[in-house]
């Protein structure tokens, strides 16, 4: 199957990832059949050329291939399989998770889909807002390989593609392993950078130095400085989410018997983030707690005098 080749997808979840990447889908071709909860982001996407459906089972009843972008575990469970959820589409043979649910979940839906001829393909995303914009996010895709080719091409328009492997679950732990290391250098990078303002030093030049030498991360080479260090706090993605997916991380880093005593005070710091600041403001406020506690901020004029 060419790259070309049109096909009809459903998409739910129009969020700040959704939106992007059912506007890639629209623009590579694609006829998109598009459901949120939110009646403005079917609009805006029906603007663009998508069509409005009113629940997923309504997606599901037009297009063979549905694909989700959704908050936590327990949303993809419902629209998946709940009532008037995709479960009972007539025409829906794949359902494409692009969210993060972990394994446990991913094999769960996979079974109940199972019953129903329906194959589950769990291929959650990581790149951010901007990565989603662009396409340019990591696709995690694990499933039967058969049918992971089969919608290849439209994951490819979404951003750059990965087949995992054939086990259910297996992209969902990929990509925690991933953000698990996202969180954990910007927990770290936060202690840095504020006990090197505290004794002084210029948050703008800890940064080049860090981002010529070893230290360097997506937490020094783009979130500090063009996030933090101008307390824009505009990441796009919530402390609270990115304390979901750690959480996710080491519940499953426990089944597996695996000790994980840095990611679980990233963890800690996370919970704390979001008890002080707010589970809905931005992942990049993981910086705050610390500042309070230490009397400065990271920011561009350097340490109160």
């Amino acid at each position: 199957m060419t790259g070309s080749a049109s096909m009809d997808i459903g998409f739910i979840g129009l969020g700040n990832m959704g939106s992007h990447m059912a506007r890639r889908l629209i623009e590579a071709g694609h006829k998109v059949t598009v459901y949120d909860t939110r009646q403005e982001a079917i609009g805006n996407i029906a603007a663009l050329g998508g069509v409005a459906a009113r629940s997923p089972k309504e997606v599901a009843d037009v297009a063979e291939t549905v694909m989700v972008s959704l908050p936590t575990p327990d949303i993809v469970l419902k629209v998946a399989t709940g009532p008037d959820g995709v479960i009972e589409g007539k025409r829906v043979r794949r359902f494409v998770d692009l969210s993060t649910t972990g394994s446990v979940m991913a094999q769960r839906i996979f079974k109940l889909l199972a019953a129903k001829n329906i194959v589950q393909i769990d291929a959650p995303v990581s790149g951010g807002v901007s990565g989603a914009a662009k396409g340019t996010v990591a696709v995690m895709a694990s499933g039967p390989r058969a049918e992971v080719e089969a919608v290849e091409p439209a994951l490819k328009a979404i951003g750059k593609f990965f087949y995992i492997g054939e086990r259910p679950g297996a992209g969902q732990t990929m990509k925690l392993c991933n953000n698990v290391l996202s969180a954990a250098a910007m927990a770290a990078t936060s202690e840095s950078m504020v006990v090197g303002v505290k004794a002084g030093l210029n948050p703008r030049t800890m940064v080049d130095v860090i981002n010529a030498s070893s230290g360097r991360s997506t937490a020094t080479e783009q979130k500090f400085p063009e996030v933090v260090i101008p307390r824009k706090f505009n990441q796009g993605f919530t402390a609270g989410l990115m304390m979901k997916d750690v959480n996710l991380f080491v519940s499953e880093a426990k089944a597996l018997g695996v000790p994980i005593e840095v990611c679980e005070a990233v963890a800690a710091l996370l919970k704390l983030t979001c008890e002080e600041i707010g589970p809905d403001k931005d992942i990049t406020t993981i910086v705050q707690p610390i500042e309070h506690r230490a009397g400065v901020e990271v920011r561009e004029e350097g340490p109160p005098r």
